[in-house]
This record gives structure tokens, C-alpha cells and sequence, in this order.
């Protein structure tokens, strides 16, 4: 089975001065997001950037790859909540340096320590991990609620 999911970011102007608009085409879960280079490197000011576009997918896709973890090992969780930084560096060239996930579960009948054991073997094995790995530092920070 193969998904193919769509956006499209129209832009306009040099990279500095300019901005644009990001739309999610397949969901339209929301409406275009206002985008800029300032985003990135100075105060949001209500725009998002690619880099937090990439931390919630990041924390959407770990939630989802950590639910299915748990409940394979018969630990359903009632709830995941997971948080993603994604750090971009302008220090050799611009790139995202490191993803920091955060991820608090309140799980019935789970050790703390097999929680904190399911989260870091799907900090390496999620999709989205999948896709940045070799290129982007990413770290986790586990815990029961």
C-alpha cells in the first residue's frame, strides 16, 4: 500500500524580503499557513516555517508509531502527548540540526522503564525518524504522565 499526501507553498519574492503561503492540498485540515524567511530565524510573528512543519509531523508520526509500539505489547495507551523541537542552524550551511521529541504517556498497567524502552526504540524506527536519519541528531525524552 502506498499514500501520497500533497502541499503546495507559493511564494513570492527574494528569500530575505519575500513570503508565501504553505496549503496542506490532500487533507485541507487547515487554511493556507502564512510562511517567511523571518519566520525561521527571528520571532514567528504568526508564520510557521518549514521547520515546525517538519516538528509536527515529527511528533504526529512518533505518537502514532508509539501507540501502535505500546499496544502490540498489550499496553493501549489512554493518551500520548508528544512535543518536537526542530532546531534549524545556519552554522555550515542552513539545516536542521537536531529534533528534541518530548513525549508524556499515561498507560495503564506500564512500567516506566519499558515505556521509556518503547519510546527510544521508536525514536529510531518511525517513519518520519526513518527519513531524517544520518542527517538530523534526534533525542527523546520519555515519561509517564
Amino acid at each position: 500500500m502506498a499514500a501520497d499526501r500533497k502541499a503546495t507553498t507559493q511564494w513570492h519574492g527574494d528569500l530575505k524580503t519575500g513570503s508565501g503561503t504553505t496549503s496542506l492540498d490532500t487533507s485541507e485540515a487547515t487554511q493556507p499557513l502564512p510562511v517567511s524567511w523571518s519566520s525561521r530565524t527571528e520571532d514567528p510573528q504568526g508564520n510557521t516555517s518549514p521547520e515546525e512543519l517538519l516538528a509536527a509531523a515529527h511528533a504526529s508520526c512518533f505518537s502514532m508509531s508509539l501507540s501502535k509500539a505500546l499496544s502490540d505489547n498489550g499496553n493501549v495507551p489512554d493518551s500520548l502527548e508528544t512535543s518536537a523541537v526542530a532546531t534549524f542552524s545556519l552554522e555550515g550551511g542552513a539545516h536542521v540540526s537536531t529534533m528534541a521529541l518530548t513525549v508524556r504517556g499515561n498507560v495503564p498497567g506500564i512500567e516506566e522503564a519499558d515505556f521509556v524502552k518503547a519510546a527510544e526504540a521508536v525514536k529510531d524506527g518511525c517513519p518520519l525518524s526513518k527519513a531524517i536519519a544520518g542527517n538530523v541528531e534526534i533525542t527523546v525524552d520519555a515519561a509517564l504522565a
